[in-house]
């Protein structure tokens, strides 16, 4: 049976209200696909201290985590992920991408111009409408 990982996925936005995408690095799994940063929930954490803890790590930078925007599940070959969109504030620095090949910020209506992973297509789906 595969097992489920709990994933946290900052949406960041900007003063201009463009969101903050992370290409994933051909190291990674699921390389060179789109993703909105975050990483796994540890089993001491909440959400929210999750994705403050995540982005941190990730982007050198520090958010407050805001609002639960989305949840999915995806099944992978090996892994069954459940992401859960958080909407952020950037409080603090500029994010840098140190594990992600780049970033960049895109208005709403841009994001399905970008190849994203499974599991973020629904929250995709959901910003574009809201």
């Amino acid at each position: 049976m595969k097992k489920t990982i709990k994933v946290v996925a900052a949406i960041i936005e900007n003063e201009n209200e463009e969101i903050l995408c992370a290409l994933r690095s051909p190291e990674m799994s699921l390389p060179n696909l789109w993703e909105f940063p975050g990483g796994k929930v540890e089993s001491d954490e909440s959400l929210f201290e999750a994705i403050e803890r995540e982005i941190h790590e990730e982007l050198d930078c520090k958010v407050k985590a805001i609002d639960l925007f989305d949840e999915n599940t995806h099944e992978y070959e090996k892994v069954i992920v459940n992401l859960i969109g958080i909407k952020c504030k950037l409080i603090d620095g500029i994010p840098v991408a140190r594990e992600h090949s780049k970033l960049v910020y895109l208005n709403k209506e841009n994001l399905s111009s970008l190849v994203w992973a499974p599991a973020d297509i629904p929250i995709v789906e959901n910003l574009i409408k809201k």
